[in-house]
């Protein structure tokens, strides 16, 4: 393979290097605003000191640019993207993210340039196609062991599974799902006697899944007897999902040095110096290793000096945000930040109805204030299209005659405990006269009896065009407050409740949101150094959670018309996550629940079965949220079914 043509002659291998794993907050297809926010990150690691510094996965063009990828202009205008970046890697080795289109094909590629030229282009060999993930319907794999030329503007660059050996340091990639596979191309790279391992990733948030990371990067770094090292995105790329930014570098077998997650800057940047002598000696001694020998075609050689980098003591800070809840609240501020920021609103507005949903997607709008002035130290007007929280975040709580002084109270309680802006709408006599309209239409009075459900849902409905309209006069984006328990049986109001440009909390359970509300009240999140509780929440959780659209006198809730939130959970779960149809369900739910008879059991599945099937409509039409766990109901991006269907799942 040929040889680079940097440098000024080769040398003894250097027995340590200070590498840099940086996440950047990118946006599908912003150019300029992605190539500004790369070049930044490579100068300030270049200022800690880096050698060699790896950036996520697509970073020049954005992870999330799905049919986007189709374009021939975009792995053009990510070529040109790299191009741009060239002088910024004077003296430095870097590798970043880009799609590269070869031979008619799209693949998942990160170059890596050395001193301000690109040495090699290295494509992904296992596509993400599980979950939200749709790689391969725009890209193809890189089949193993093959090493092609990609023909570039300006001239020919190796592209395959490449080696890249830089002053005599082996560097190779495994690029995210590379990393999640049984066979991981890691063992090879070990073979052909690779000492850093660096791994450009594009891996979504969901609850526990740092942990998951964590043992990849330990393990690899261990089995491999390399020095790894793993970068990631950072923030809500595009509209979905969220990233949170961890970053590792490891070596032996340990974590050497791991970063913080959910940050509110536009990168972070984790430096280490990291030693490749004792990951040498490791593999000379296991009984286990053996060397790929002869002639590897897969090598690219680049003339290069290290400087002479001294040890260094390497403190690895705790990361914050294990538990779940702190991960929760820390992912949909985050989520809720960058979506404000990226859309251009200029705030939020929330139909604050003194129950748990609307409550929750109220604090955590302040949550996401509070955690963002910390983090940005005053500068959130930067950021953001405002200066105080009142302008960012107006409530509004909407009454009819079914509505109660319990929820007025809640929800002033809560409004104030926030500081958003709140207003108390009566529309009673809305409702009033939409229905006389439609009884003089139909020439018949509506009552509870005959009418139940058309009088619950006119309720629920006057309600959207005034808070859409609240929300148009400030140029703020609508929330809407259903949660997934909601949406998987259709327990919603169609252009009602449901109402809204963004779902913050659907990607939740209700009874995982119930638990969180309780904390919040009583624990809270770590924010400037303590505890942040709103206690004021007392009046949300002591509720039972209601519609509150049935007369008084009725005892509405919502277990009673449903089933305990807790069972709903567990059908829907053990339903889409673990593929159980109703028998096998029925069975696991008698372990899990055996204070509950067969029968009610057998009634309450069928009725789950009976409304996901009525309600996939619905599920169609609910807003954008927020991936948060290995489960959702979205049918855009991971749970697809069929708007129309039989009843073969009973029900």
């Amino acid at each position: 393979m040929r040889h680079g043509r940097t440098g000024r002659g080769l040398r003894g291998k250097p027995e340590r290097v200070r590498v840099a794993a940086v996440a950047v907050n990118q946006t599908p297809l912003d150019w300029v605003g992605n190539g500004m926010r790369i070049r930044e990150a490579v100068n300030c690691a270049r200022q800690q000191g880096a050698q060699i510094v790896v950036l996520p996965e697509l970073c020049l063009c954005g992870y999330g640019c799905e049919d986007a990828f189709f374009l021939p202009s975009t792995a053009e205008h990510a070529w040109q993207s790299l191009e741009d970046l060239k002088p910024r890697t004077q003296g430095l080795v870097v590798v970043v993210g880009l799609p590269i289109r070869h031979e008619g094909a799209l693949f998942n590629a990160s170059a890596v340039l050395v001193n301000g030229e690109i040495e090699a282009l290295v494509a992904k060999q296992h596509l993400a196609g599980d979950g939200i993930h749709y790689e391969p319907r725009w890209f193809k794999p890189w089949p193993v062991g093959v090493v092609d030329e990609y023909r570039g503007p300006e001239g020919g660059v190796p592209i395959g599974n490449l080696v890249v050996e830089v002053g005599g340091v082996r560097l190779g990639l495994e690029i995210c799902e590379d990393a999640w596979v049984a066979q991981r191309p890691g063992a090879l790279l070990a073979a052909r006697g690779v000492e850093l391992i660096v791994n450009p990733s594009a891996s979504h948030f969901a609850f526990g899944k740092s942990k998951i990371r964590r043992r990849l990067v330990e393990e690899g770094s261990r089995a491999f007897g390399a020095v790894y090292v793993y970068a990631n995105l950072l923030g809500n790329e595009a509209g979905r999902i969220l990233y949170d930014g961890q970053l590792m570098i490891a070596e032996e077998g340990r974590i050497l040095a791991e970063s913080r997650r959910f940050g509110f800057q536009d990168s972070e940047i984790l430096t280490a110096t990291v030693n490749l002598r004792s990951g040498r000696l490791a593999m000379a001694e296991s009984a286990s290793y053996f060397p790929q020998l002869g002639e590897d075609r897969g090598r690219v050689r680049v003339e290069w000096i290290w400087p002479e980098v001294g040890p260094e003591r390497v403190c690895r800070a705790e990361p914050i945000g294990e538990e779940k809840m702190e991960e929760f609240t820390r992912a949909v501020a985050l989520g809720l930040f960058d979506y404000l920021r990226k859309s251009g609103a200029r705030g939020y507005v929330v139909s604050l109805s003194g129950g748990a949903d609307s409550s929750a997607a109220a604090c955590l709008v302040r949550l996401m204030w509070e955690m963002a002035h910390e983090e940005l130290e005053g500068r959130i007007g930067e950021k953001l299209p405002v200066d105080r929280f009142e302008d960012l975040l107006l409530t509004a709580y909407q009454a009819t005659e079914n509505s109660g002084q319990l929820t007025r109270n809640a929800a002033r309680e809560v409004a104030t405990a926030i500081g958003s802006c709140h207003r108390e709408l009566e529309v009673e006599a809305i409702r009033q006269a939409y229905v006389a309209m439609v009884e003089s239409a139909v020439g018949e009075t509506l009552d509870w009896e005959h009418h139940d459900v058309a009088l619950q849902n006119v309720q629920a409905r006057v309600r959207s065009p005034g808070i859409w309209m609240l929300a148009n006069l400030r140029g703020a984006i609508l929330l809407s407050t259903s949660n997934r328990s909601e949406a998987a049986v259709g327990y919603a109001t169609m252009d009602g409740d449901t109402s809204g440009g963004l779902a913050p909390i659907s990607g939740i359970d209700k009874a995982f949101l119930r638990e969180w509300l309780k904390w919040l009240e009583l624990t809270g999140p770590v924010i400037g150094g303590r505890r942040r509780a709103i206690p004021e929440l007392a009046l949300v959780n002591r509720q039972e959670p209601t519609a509150e659209l049935r007369p008084p006198g009725c005892g509405q809730t919502d277990e009673v018309d449903l089933m305990p939130y807790p069972v709903l959970d567990f059908i829907e779960r053990a339903f889409l996550c673990d593929r159980q149809d109703p028998e096998g369900l029925l069975d696991e739910l008698g372990v899990t629940f055996p204070e509950i008879s067969a029968e009610q059991r057998q009634r309450w599945v069928e009725a789950f079965f009976r409304l996901w099937r009525r309600n996939q409509w619905k599920r169609e039409r609910y807003a954008p949220c927020f991936h948060l766990d290995d489960e959702n109901l979205d049918p855009k991006t991971f749970c697809r079914w069929p708007i129309l269907s039989g009843e073969g799942l009973g029900g």
